[in-house]
């Protein structure tokens, strides 16, 4: 069994922390395999923010030991490349003990990243990064959309215009180099990005896909973020500005905190407004993550609320 990787993945709100906590448990029932989980999921990765995010609670793990939640501050955002460095050390180490690893998340870029390589990308000089930064600031993402329109409108074609840190990269690429940070799409793509048969590291990699129907699976994501405002997400932010947190913090222009510290500031007439926006702007999320993760194979798809037995036999398969 050493060496062996299962991946699950999909769009927001589509199960994984459940299936995968449910999972691990079985393996190690069925096995008697030490399991272990190591999260993906971008948002995961910070130490103060947890209700807007949907984070497992410790009790909600069951006693399954997880990796890579809660080990930043909010204050220095992690990108790609910073969770490679700690992720594949982690999935190397657990391995070689020869326990069982279930990677989870919905962050398919940090997933494409560690299985198949980064972009080769350039540090910014200050200068240049400080300047976007002040545009970013004034302005918000508008003046860096207004500029990529003029110089790589590619890349603000295929990026979410939710995805404001991705939007100021390719400002900066082109800033830095005078080409398309699109033009690095294109020879990654030569690549065959999506080809996870072909990874990078010596793992023998089960993906297991988890999507629902889109009517359904918007239900549950209007219901999750209900919740969300029920558990105090209100009172999580005025807890972060009590302890002295900018709210302008990258991880806080997340969707769930941006349209929150909105409706804080006045800019939504009642909550149940801000609630549908945040719903909506959540469907459109996973409408991206959805396009992404159906290009990726080869990958077993489930549907999280029907299929268990056939993802832990799928699983069973794999390990034997």
């Amino acid at each position: 069994m050493k060496n062996k990787l299962i991946i699950i993945s999909g769009p927001t709100a589509s199960g994984k922390t459940q299936t995968s906590i449910d999972l691990a448990k079985k393996i190690i029932l069925k096995f008697n395999l030490p399991t272990v989980i190591v999260n993906f999921d971008s948002l995961l990765f910070y130490k103060e923010i947890s209700i807007g995010t949907a984070k497992p609670t410790q009790e909600e793990r069951q006693g399954i030991e997880h990796f890579m939640i809660d080990i930043e501050s909010i204050k220095t955002p992690m990108n790609a490349a910073d969770f490679i460095k700690r992720g594949e050390v982690i999935i190397k180490e657990q391995l070689s003990k020869g326990k069982c690893v279930i990677l989870v998340g919905g962050s398919a870029f940090y997933l494409r990243a560690l299985l198949k390589g980064m972009y080769e990308t350039i540090a910014p000089t200050k200068e240049i990064k400080d300047r976007i930064e002040t545009h970013y600031q004034k302005e918000g993402i508008d003046s860096t959309i207004a500029f990529l329109q003029l110089y790589d409108p590619e890349s603000l074609e295929r990026l979410h215009q939710n995805d404001h840190y991705r939007l100021m990269r390719a400002a900066l690429h082109f800033e830095m180099t005078g080409t398309k940070f699109s033009a690095q799409k294109i020879a990654m793509d030569e690549l065959s990005p999506y080809d996870f048969s072909q990874i990078i590291h010596p793992w023998q990699v089960l993906h297991l896909y988890l999507d629902l129907p889109k009517d359904q699976h918007f239900e549950i994501i209007k219901k999750r973020t209900g919740k969300m405002f029920s558990d105090g997400l209100m009172n999580e932010i005025a807890e972060l500005e009590s302890n002295g947190f900018q709210l302008g913090e990258k991880p806080l222009n997340s969707i769930g905190y941006k349209e929150a510290i909105e409706w804080k500031r006045g800019l939504f007439p009642t909550q149940s407004e801000c609630i549908e926006r945040i719903a909506i702007s959540t469907r459109q999320l996973a409408k991206s993550q959805r396009t992404f993760f159906k290009k990726i194979s080869p990958k077993l798809s489930f549907n999280p609320l029907d299929d268990q037995e056939k993802i832990f036999s799928a699983v069973e398969q794999f390990l034997t």
